[in-house]
């Protein structure tokens, strides 16, 4: 799966309002700082940068997926930092394990 199509099954399938227009506008509002939500785009945004890829066409495994959110993970884990950030990390953490469960279902048949 590549980057940009774990974006597109995570803003399609998580709770919260992650997308800002397309796929790949979304990701480009969020490198840019731009997303409509901050909170959101700050989280796509280091997830991108996280991940060591050079681009969104790059295959990610899940691992990796997840890897990217870690330290996002230990930021909202602050006292200070906003409630709904911790919120929406932890239901992109399950978004990306259903991606990478969806996957692998479709790759069995």
């Amino acid at each position: 799966m590549t980057f940009i199509e774990l974006l597109g099954y995570i803003g399609s399938h998580c709770k919260y309002d992650v997308m800002d227009g397309d796929i790949d506008t979304t990701l480009a509002l969020a490198l840019d700082g731009k997303h409509k939500n901050p909170v959101v785009g700050n989280i796509i945004a280091q997830m991108y940068k996280n991940s060591g890829i050079a681009n969104a066409a790059v295959e990610i495994d899940r691992a990796q997926a997840i890897n990217t959110l870690g330290p996002i993970r230990l930021f909202y884990m602050k006292d200070d930092a906003p409630v709904e950030g911790f919120r929406l990390v932890e239901d992109i953490v399950h978004k990306i394990d259903g991606a990478f469960n969806d996957e692998a279902m479709r790759l069995k048949d």
